[in-house]
């Protein structure tokens, strides 16, 4: 292993921390050297990976900083790392939780034009020639429910869960899983969410939507 990987981990727990925010000023090359005993060679090599990753910022003549975006940054590593280790049964454990509780804002929210994206989501899934393409717009249909809650932080909590769809254990279980017969159930139950989304029914909704969400643990996990 890389000796300017402790090192490197170190300043990155300050930053999650918040012990150093953006405009702080590092410890110099040499302080960095002597606390963590290792080559101010080593020392370069790890502040160079962070510089390239956008968290600090280095001035000649001045020091080493924390960038200014470096908190969006960061939370943009932290979904990229969730997304490589949640299990399937993890994320629709999940989605069986926030799904049909954003129901409520997406029929508050909703405008024609997610209308449309909705529709359009259910018509490409029904015309798509591969499973890879159905699952694409699948996820695309719940992305754009989400979206309809006009609310940022659901729409990158789903976007995040559409990242973890992507993944190769969800994608072979989806395989596995996935008969013609189970691909037009999945359809006309999209179709039953979106018809009482549009009729602003979010009773019908939600019971459409956990419905839905029961229906494809049980094909994909068996529970």
């Amino acid at each position: 292993m890389s000796l300017a990987n402790p090192l490197r981990d170190a300043i990155l727990d300050k930053l999650h921390s918040g012990q150093w925010r953006a405009g702080d000023r590092l410890p110099t090359e040499r302080e960095l050297s002597e606390q963590h005993g290792v080559s101010r060679t080593t020392v370069r090599k790890a502040l160079l990976e962070l510089k390239q990753q956008g968290l600090i910022e280095q001035t000649v003549g001045s020091g080493t900083y924390v960038a200014e975006h470096a908190g969006l940054r960061l939370g943009q590593r932290v979904v990229q790392d969730s997304s490589q280790t949640t299990s399937p049964a993890e994320l629709m454990e999940a989605r069986l939780a926030l799904e049909p509780a954003i129901i409520e804002m997406a029929i508050r929210n909703a405008n024609a034009a997610d209308l449309r994206r909705m529709e359009q989501c259910c018509a490409e899934a029904e015309q798509a020639q591969t499973l890879e393409a159905f699952e694409h717009w699948d996820a695309e249909l719940h992305q754009a429910i989400a979206d309809a809650a006009h609310n940022s932080f659901v729409a990158n909590v789903f976007q995040l869960m559409k990242t973890v769809r992507a993944q190769g254990d969800w994608g072979q279980l989806k395989k596995k899983s996935v008969t013609p017969e189970r691909r037009l159930a999945y359809q006309a139950e999209h179709r039953a969410i979106v018809d009482a989304l549009r009729e602003r029914d979010a009773a019908r909704a939600r019971e459409h939507t956990l419905a839905h969400l029961l229906h494809v643990r049980q094909n994909l996990l068996g529970v």
